[in-house]
């Protein structure tokens, strides 16, 4: 894909400029459950892989990227969403998503993960599930293990600004990558959907 000058500037931030963390941890580490009518996704990272780059997640299920927060390694981040079907996408060399059907009230947990085999600087979500199959499962001993060395991060005035002044960028890469996963199949579309009973 022939990349545009635009989306080299958004490389370059998304190496470099977001490097220091933008977020700041969060005076409440423990994680409250999912307000009425609202269900909750929380998105951790925990791997040395690609660990000095941080990985911007967004909501798009308006097809208008809406920006959540970014995912340091050792890091995780609260989003408090309308229940329902939901389109979320990490950006870094390129982007990536994962859909997720949501039900009021409960904790959903997906994973940011270097994507293996591919040129370094580029990210995917996954759906942590409950199936204990599952590559990523709540059943799975891992899983504890993510969410005690993950710190919960909120957003900051700088995240935010980056988000603002990125804006364009961030909606350039979604419109190049989104055609790839409307081109995956139903087989693999369902493995990269988090389930209604997949919350808690």
């Amino acid at each position: 894909m022939q990349l545009r000058p635009t989306l080299f500037a958004l490389i370059f931030l998304v190496l470099s400029g977001c490097t220091s963390s933008k977020m700041r941890v969060a005076s409440q580490q423990e994680l409250s459950p999912a307000p009425p009518g609202k269900a909750q996704i929380v998105f951790l990272r925990s791997s040395f892989v690609g660990g000095d780059i941080q990985s911007p997640v967004y909501d798009v299920t308006s097809g208008n990227p809406f920006f959540i927060g970014i995912v340091a390694n050792n890091t995780k981040v609260r989003h408090l969403t309308d229940p329902g079907r939901r389109i979320f996408m990490v950006v870094s060399q390129a982007a990536d998503f994962m859909q997720a059907e949501l039900v009021a009230g409960r904790t959903y947990y997906a994973i940011v993960t270097p994507n293996a085999g591919e040129e370094e600087g580029r990210f995917s979500l996954h759906p942590i599930r409950k199936d204990p199959a599952s590559a990523f499962s709540t059943a799975s001993p891992d899983f504890a293990v993510w969410l005690a060395n993950t710190r919960l991060v909120d957003n900051t005035p700088e995240s935010e600004k980056w988000a603002r002044d990125n804006n364009r960028n961030i909606g350039e890469k979604y419109h190049d990558f989104w055609p790839t996963w409307l081109g995956k199949n139903p087989e693999e579309k369902k493995q990269l959907t988090l389930r209604p009973d997949d919350g808690e």
